[in-house]
């Protein structure tokens, strides 16, 4: 009869051996779970997968080389220890095998545990220098590099130059000598990325290697929802701690097209008072992150309402709002006919990625007529380290969540956007707050003044800009007019903490 408990036995040591370690020779076990435990002032174990970055053999020492959460553990034991901010600190354990054959046999069984993880062994990195307070290049050098190196990672760094330089880079980029691409810098040099390997020939590959961000920028909104949806703070190196585990997420990516333009979003699209908020208060960059609660409070204060109109494919379960539209017909007065294109294949010979295939007029679109303070769209729960514009989107869900404020007073709009921080501004009774499967905007001039239009804004990029709105050295990449999104599920890959 089998003793209780046998049917989950303790995981078996895959090694075990008195060593020196701490000046004392005592028991160190590598569990066949991938655990490290050796006895000190109280129990002591290091978890290869989640806590180790690498191994050295030093002469007869070894030296593992950890990230581990700044509180862990009794710090006698450590070898030394090292600044890795954001509550996690840099350590060794060092511990000298009592013979050449245990040396030897440690060596293989911790190298070929870290092995197992399928980490990246090489990475390209698109360093933006000019982002947010222009902190990259320091985060890089104090944070990343020695993390990278610590675990054995090579790597290539290429500094972006001015707008767009990210996506020349990632489009011709040979990506056969890395496992992933990182991202030092905000959401824009991530879009960047993604933007240039959709538009390469073999972009159903190059859409496939994984992308990790590194927190310097302005916005951080992609970083911010991964690091968050484990519990993670949102600094260096947890994120630089993601990449070197190797863990993947799949992203959505939404194709924005109007015409023969298009672009790809991962992050969000806004139009109202979100867009005007985000691209006005360029010209208070110098105040850092609170140039947007200030311009947002000029911007509440002489509040615009634009006209115009939504349509959009309600996910199942969110149907109630707006009215039957049907795809044939017209939308807001105008004939819309899209593309064969944009509803049938999305290969297109040498001609990089086309959008997902879906047949747009076998869809239940419905409608909203403006005006509208403000339309949001977007794919993940940050839109940067303090605003949680959409609590409820997913990373992979094949829909975009859409925020729209027809109207609101200006007192209660001022309550609802001191919300964004935790999300609770979606529960308010001026906010529509629904997942959409595809959406069109046809956006219209100002309420107050006919003569003046808006701006939209998606990633952080001017999308599109109307008449008398801001003066731009950069060229939008759209008109302002009607446009079509929609959403292909999972198209992208991510390094994720989990």
């Amino acid at each position: 009869m089998d003793p209780p408990g046998a049917d989950n036995p303790p995981p078996a040591p895959a090694i075990s051996d008195r060593v020196l370690i701490g000046g004392t020779v005592a028991p160190v076990t590598l569990t066949a779970d991938g655990s490290l435990v050796w006895p000190g002032g109280r129990h002591r174990s290091l978890s290869v997968e989640e806590e180790v970055l690498g191994v050295d053999a030093e002469g007869p020492r070894i030296r593992i080389k950890a990230l581990v959460d700044d509180g862990a553990g009794d710090r006698a034991c450590w070898a030394g220890s090292k600044g890795g901010g954001g509550g996690l600190v840099r350590k060794d354990v060092v511990f000298e095998p009592l013979s050449e054959e245990s040396r030897r046999l440690w060596c293989d069984k911790l190298r070929g545990c870290l092995d197992s993880l399928d980490r990246p062994k090489k990475l390209f990195i698109l360093l933006n220098p000019f982002g947010g307070k222009k902190l990259a290049p320091k985060t890089l050098a104090n944070v990343v590099k020695p993390l990278l190196e610590d675990a054995s990672i090579q790597f290539d760094i290429q500094e972006t130059q001015h707008q767009f330089h990210a996506k020349e880079v990632a489009r011709s980029l040979d990506l056969s000598k890395y496992d992933g691409i990182v991202c030092v810098s905000g959401d824009g040099i991530l879009v960047e990325v993604v933007n240039g390997l959709l538009e390469r020939e073999d972009w159903e590959a190059a859409i496939k290697v994984p992308i990790g961000m590194v927190p310097a920028g302005t916005g951080n909104g992609m970083v911010k929802s991964l690091l968050d949806s484990v519990g993670e703070p949102c600094t260096a190196s947890y994120a630089t701690l993601a990449i070197i585990r190797g863990h993947k997420k799949s992203l959505d990516v939404a194709t924005i097209k109007q015409g023969d333009a298009k672009f790809f979003s991962i992050l969000m699209l806004s139009w109202g008072l979100v867009a005007d908020i985000d691209i006005e208060s360029e010209k208070y960059r110098w105040m850092g992150s609170a140039r947007l609660d200030f311009y947002a409070l000029q911007r509440i204060l002489h509040l615009r309402r634009y006209s115009g109109r939504i349509s959009f494919v309600p996910a199942p379960g969110n149907e109630t709002h707006g009215e039957p539209t049907s795809y044939s017909g017209n939308f807001g007065g105008k004939d819309i006919v899209f593309e064969k294109s944009e509803g049938s294949s999305a290969k297109v010979e040498g001609q990089g990625y086309q959008g997902p295939d879906v047949k747009l007029e076998e869809l239940s679109w419905r409608s909203i007529d403006g005006p509208f303070v403000s339309i949001w769209l977007h794919n993940v729960p940050w839109g940067g380290e303090d605003i949680m514009a959409a609590p409820d989107a997913k990373f992979s869900d094949g829909c975009l969540d859409l925020i729209a404020i027809r109207d609101c007073p200006k007192l209660s709009l001022l309550s609802l956007m001191t919300e964004l921080n935790n999300g609770g501004h979606v529960k308010s009774p001026h906010v529509i707050y629904i997942k959409v499967k595809a959406f069109v905007l046809e956006p219209g001039p100002r309420v107050d003044d006919p003569t003046k239009e808006g701006i939209i804004d998606t990633d952080g990029e001017v999308l599109a800009k109307g008449k008398g709105t801001f003066e731009s050295k950069h060229k939008a990449i759209m008109a302002y007019d009607r446009l079509l999104i929609t959403v292909d599920q999972g198209l992208a890959t991510v390094f994720s903490p989990i």
